[in-house]
């Protein structure tokens, strides 16, 4: 057991509390037992309020399902169902008309448009990746991807033939988005006149390069005769350079395994490199130790002389966890572990006072606000209680009220249901609204697991909610004045390998209006910022504020197999296919602690897996086998056999541990099963508690 150490009735872990009180306090000039005192005094306000909320989960649930039950084998009515929903507090009322009231927003969040990256905080290498990809190099992603349509690159070095292409490619982009008059890119020799078609679009010229701007979005043309590129360019161009991911979230939550006091070390230290600028990660490559660090601004002289410095990396949120889980790195004084939502609201805060206080190297927010993402809230009482978690935590570190934003992560069904309400809540300090849709379907399958079995899962994208909540969102954001104040987003693209098909369907995220949506690396930020100039997102929200909100009809459409006559083959394949992707991304949670990683699927195809997709797959098939679609015996002959399949996709990689034949001492076979079998027993369906629970004894086993 790691040692603790007493600090205000709290026993903190002491590697975390040396931290705390040593790299985070110290520097900002807190006192370290007046910083715990007040800590402990947050905890005694809303550890209760916490635990009431998780309890008024559990007693809705327990009244669905039997509201489910008691019509069992009956037609769904969905107008009972509404009223049912609405007696019992589910569904609440809409509040008066308002706009939200968020001040002090970077530009990047509140008035741009662009890509938006994830990144996992415990590993150091791809969060200084993702800061980093502010800026990326156009020729870079169409050379090393499938996004051009040309063939591949030969091996043996630079393939000339594929650089043409690259060449073309971006030739191309730059006749659409910065157009010149009567001129071609590809003819321009490089001369001293510019013809743009919109002289507005200029904005910077060197020997080095040409500065431009589109959409709010820059793009720099690098000039360098001397490269191997420019070389064979009549305008000496090396490349094109795309201002790209404006924002990254690096997250505390989904994306990664972090389940005690050492977990959650790494992840603050991480967090703290980067506010105060100097993270840097070390790693080998090509025989080399290469150190990568944070990217510095950028400068330009402008046309009358003076400097534009345009920043050098995205502006950073800290996803914390929801409200759901606790931690073994603090107990309480009756010996619990503390709620970790809390644990992170007060250290992550206090980790963002040194940018606010510009003790780093570089700035991240240059209007003074810490940026926190709140995931997995359900419904207007649990936003509001983040809300006053964060009140309490600016009141702790003596920040001004709402200097701390949200994010709000609109993923559970009851928050989407009532996200008018749910803004409401928070409605001085939101600076963030987004769409999970692998969450919100795994909140699908949870909430109305009783109501009978569900379709397959490739279907659920076709079912009726969907297009409804994704576009609620869009116009229930922009009728309350998020347009100019906080961002809009839209969810994950989860085949970084598959950049042709994502950039032929992502562009339907700006469409809706989005001013934002993720994306799984920098090269697809680059590649998805080309939609942001193809689309002026503002014009078309526009456009979207002239729509009607579709109505909760359609939103609470439950994706029921009405009638459904499923053969024993699809049967099969249905559950080898969740079977298999919940082994893969299981296996690397429990023996490795990778909270997110390009996972084959059942077609050898990678896939980003985090702890919603296997959301989603553990609760599908504990629907299936709750509705007897399936039985007991199949699941587990499917689990049997993936678990052969996910050990020969992993034969390579020497750290793994393989599962087949190993079934009772694989803690990750196991997790596994009681991810399925247990699933119906889960909170909201949620996997952190057994995962945790595995992990932490894979961690005990290791030690030992």
């Amino acid at each position: 057991m790691n040692e603790r150490v007493a600090k205000a009735g709290l026993q903190v872990d002491a590697a975390l509390a040396g931290f705390v009180d040593a790299d985070v306090l110290a520097p900002l000039g807190l006192d370290s037992g007046a910083f715990w005192q007040g800590f402990a005094a947050l905890c005694d306000r809303f550890v209760p309020e916490n635990r009431a909320l998780l309890t008024k989960r559990d007693a809705l649930q327990l009244a669905i399902d039997d509201w489910h039950k008691a019509r069992a084998g009956s037609p769904h009515d969905a107008a009972a169902y509404q009223a049912f929903l609405t007696e019992i507090g589910y569904l609440v009322p809409e509040p008066a008309p308002f706009q939200i009231g968020t001040e002090n927003v970077d530009p990047e969040i509140a008035r741009m448009a662009g890509p938006q990256l994830v990144v996992p905080m415990l590993n150091d290498r791809f969060v200084l990746n993702a800061a980093n990809a502010r800026w990326g190099s156009l020729y870079d992603a169409f050379y090393g991807t499938d996004a051009l349509d040309a063939p591949a690159a030969l091996p043996g070095g630079y393939d000339k033939v594929r650089g043409a292409a690259v060449v073309k490619a971006a030739r191309a982009f730059l006749d659409s988005a910065v157009p010149l008059d009567g001129l071609s890119w590809s003819d321009w020799d490089g001369g001293d006149t510019l013809p743009l078609s919109d002289p507005a679009q200029f904005v910077a010229r060197s020997a080095a390069g040409i500065l431009l701007k589109h959409n709010g979005l820059h793009i720099e043309i690098v000039i360098d005769p001397a490269s191997p590129v420019g070389a064979d360019d009549a305008a000496g161009i090396a490349d094109v350079v795309l201002e790209a991911a404006l924002t990254t979230i690096v997250d505390l939550e989904d994306s990664v395994a972090a389940v005690d006091a050492e977990d959650k070390l790494l992840g603050y230290r991480n967090w703290l490199g980067l506010m105060r600028g100097d993270l840097a990660a070390s790693f080998a490559k090509g025989g080399k130790t290469l150190t990568r660090t944070l990217n510095a601004d950028r400068a330009w002289t402008l046309p009358d002389g003076s400097t534009l410095t345009l920043p050098g990396r995205s502006v950073l949120f800290v996803r914390n966890v929801g409200h759901l889980m606790t931690n073994p790195a603090i107990l309480l004084a009756d010996g619990s572990e503390i709620p970790e939502g809390i644990m992170d609201a007060a250290i992550t805060s206090a980790i963002g006072v040194h940018d606010l206080k510009r003790l780093g190297q570089f700035t991240n927010s240059r209007t003074g606000s810490i940026y926190i993402v709140k995931p997995k809230m359900h419904g207007p009482e649990e936003a509001m209680f983040a809300n006053d978690l964060f009140a309490g935590v600016e009141d702790l570190l003596g920040l001004a009220r709402n200097t701390i934003k949200i994010g709000v992560m609109d993923e559970e069904r009851r928050t989407s249901a009532n996200l008018a309400a749910c803004i409401a809540a928070v409605k001085d300090r939101v600076c963030f609204i987004n769409t999970g849709f692998l969450d919100r379907t795994g909140d699908e399958l949870h909430t109305s697991m009783e109501a009978g079995p569900m379709v397959r899962k490739g279907a659920m994208k076709a079912s009726r909610w969907i297009a409804a909540y994704e576009q609620r969102n869009v116009c229930i954001g922009l009728a309350h004045g998020l347009s100019g104040k906080a961002q809009i987003g839209k969810g994950m693209w989860a085949a970084p390998d598959m950049m042709r098909d994502m950039m032929e369907q992502k562009i339907a995220h700006p469409r809706t209006g989005a001013n934002t949506a993720w994306v799984p690396s920098p090269t697809a930020a680059t590649l998805h910022a080309m939609h942001y100039h193809a689309v002026d997102v503002f014009a078309v929200q526009d456009e979207v504020r002239k729509l009607e909100t579709p109505g909760l009809d359609a939103l609470l459409a439950i994706p029921l197999a009405e009638g459904a006559n499923w053969s024993a083959e699809d049967v099969r394949a249905e559950l080898d296919n969740n079977a298999q992707g919940l082994l893969g991304y299981v296996v690397r949670w429990i023996d490795q602690g990778v909270g997110c990683s390009k996972v084959p699927d059942i077609h050898d195809i990678g896939l980003m897996e985090d702890r919603a997709t296997l959301r989603i797959s553990s609760q599908h098939m504990a629907n299936w086998l709750h509705h007897g679609v399936c039985s007991e015996a199949e699941v587990m002959d499917a689990l049997h056999r993936m678990a052969a399949k996910v050990d020969a996709q992993n034969a390579g990689d020497p750290l793994y541990e393989p599962m087949a034949g190993n079934w009772d001492t694989s803690f990750a076979f196991q997790a596994a099963c009681d991810l399925v079998f247990k699933g119906r027993a889960q909170p909201s369906g949620y996997t952190e508690p057994l995962l945790h629970a595995w992990r932490l004894q894979k961690k005990a086993a290791l030690a030992g």
